[in-house]
C-alpha cells in the first residue's frame, strides 16, 4: 500500500507545476526556463544522448529544437507547431527527493490543410518520462531526466509497468 506524507499534496503540486513549466518552456523555444527545470548538476537523457549541467541542457534542448523543426514542418514547408501533452503521472516523494513517472505524447500541425485554411492536427510521438528530482533551496528541480521514445529502437520504456520501476529506484535510495 502506497502511503504519503502530509506534505504530499503540496509537493505534488509543486511537481506538478515543475512538469508544466517544463513542456511550456520547451514548446515555446524558451531555453532558459527549461535549462533551469534542471539542477546546476542535472542530468537530461534523451534520443541524442545524455548531458549534464544546465548549459549543457540549453544548448542540447535547442539543437534539438532546431533540428525538429526541420523533419516537421506543414504542407507549406514551414516548420510545424508542437505541443507536449502530460497525460497520467505517478509522484513518489521521500523529503527532498521524489521520483516522478509519467506518459507523454506530442501532437503538430502537420496534417493536410482543411477547407477552412487550418491545419489538421496529428498525434506524433510518444513515450514515458522516468524523473528523479530534488528540493534545492525550497523549488523542486528535475536531477535527472530519462525521456523514453516507444517508437525508437532501443528508446523504448520497456514491457513491465514503468511505476514498480520508479518505485525500485526509490527504495534503493
Amino acid at each position: 500500500m502506497t502511503r504519503y506524507s502530509a506534505s504530499y499534496a503540496q509537493d505534488r503540486a509543486e511537481i506538478d507545476d515543475l512538469l508544466s513549466r517544463y513542456l511550456f518552456a520547451m514548446d515555446y523555444n524558451d531555453f532558459d526556463t527549461y535549462a533551469d527545470t534542471f539542477t546546476k548538476d542535472g542530468t537530461l537523457e534523451f534520443a541524442r544522448g545524455a548531458v549534464t549541467g544546465r548549459d549543457n541542457i540549453r544548448a542540447a534542448a535547442k539543437g534539438f529544437k532546431e533540428a525538429v523543426a526541420g523533419i516537421y514542418t506543414d504542407v507549406d514547408g514551414n516548420p510545424a507547431v508542437l505541443r507536449h501533452v502530460l497525460c497520467h503521472s505517478t509522484i513518489r516523494v521521500e523529503g527532498d527527493k521524489a521520483w516522478h513517472t509519467g506518459m507523454w505524447f506530442e501532437m503538430a500541425n502537420d496534417g493536410p490543410r482543411e477547407a477552412s485554411g487550418r491545419f489538421t492536427p496529428t498525434l506524433g510521438t510518444f513515450g514515458i518520462y522516468e524523473d528523479e528530482l530534488e528540493r534545492v533551496d525550497g523549488e523542486w528541480k528535475f536531477s535527472y531526466r530519462n525521456i523514453r521514445n516507444e517508437f525508437l529502437t532501443g528508446r523504448e520504456s520497456g514491457a513491465d509497468n514503468p511505476v514498480l520501476a520508479m518505485e525500485a529506484k526509490a527504495e534503493k535510495r
